[in-house]
């Protein structure tokens, strides 16, 4: 696509998001996005084939905007992974509250194997956060499954707010379900003698992850194991995290 035709259809994104925006998802039908745009209907079937394709297209964008934020937000927070844990939780209610179109579009209208490359990059985030934390010692579950749970609580508090009438609405609740979720998945400090054993195989896991995902490694570098080997390896050590 050459860049005429990309700014283009830039500029159509961002007619449709100002639609999406006032009026939800019922106000983004393509004539109205043709109209506001400014161009014709078959012009805008060119770009997005159909509704649908619109949608999805918005939906990307506004993925776009809440990674946007979330990580100018968190390059300003002290550099401790649990902290930043917190922060996270209260950045993604925040941009939900603020944008509920766009959230129910990102996430109320998701299907199996068709996110956006942006969503995947935002969930990609949260695992790089856990990770930070386990590579501190202070997860006691393992990655996966703490970034599991994380999105879950987060996504399904913020559908819950959404859908109370804003005069009703109790961040508390928001609150009060993140510090009893992020508090089920990390631990305390280790004391500067060490951490406990689990947190200790969990942070090794978490190295382990880190060496195999992150290229190939330089001489001298790397995991020096067989693939077998490992993976008995961190068999063992999520064994021990228990």
């Amino acid at each position: 696509m050459n860049e005429g035709r990309r700014a283009a259809r830039r500029q159509v994104l961002q007619v449709a998001a100002k639609l999406l925006e006032e009026g939800g998802s019922e106000a983004v039908s393509t004539r109205a996005v043709a109209a506001a745009a400014g161009i014709t209907a078959p012009a805008l079937y060119r770009m997005f084939d159909d509704k649908d394709g619109l949608l999805a297209e918005l939906a990307a964008y506004g993925f776009e905007m809440y990674l946007a934020e979330k990580r100018e937000a968190l390059a300003l927070t002290p550099d401790d992974p649990v902290a930043d844990l917190y922060r996270g939780w209260d950045l993604h209610v925040d941009f939900g509250l603020r944008h509920p179109a766009f959230y129910m579009l990102m996430y109320g209208t998701v299907r199996p194997g068709r996110r956006p490359p942006a969503a995947d990059e935002a969930h990609a985030l949260l695992v790089r956060l856990l990770g930070r934390a386990a590579d501190a010692g202070r997860l006691r579950v393992p990655v996966e499954q703490a970034t599991r749970v994380i999105h879950a609580a987060t996504t399904g508090a913020t559908l819950a707010l959404i859908g109370d009438e804003p005069s009703e609405r109790d961040l508390t609740t928001s609150a009060r379900l993140r510090d009893t979720v992020i508090a089920s998945v990390t631990t305390d400090p280790p004391a500067s003698s060490g951490s406990d054993l689990a947190s200790r195989a969990l942070a090794l896991d978490a190295a382990l992850e880190t060496a195999l995902t992150t290229g190939p490694p330089a001489a001298g570098t790397g995991v020096p194991l067989r693939d077998t080997e490992t993976a008995l390896l961190r068999e063992w050590l999520q064994q021990l995290a228990g």
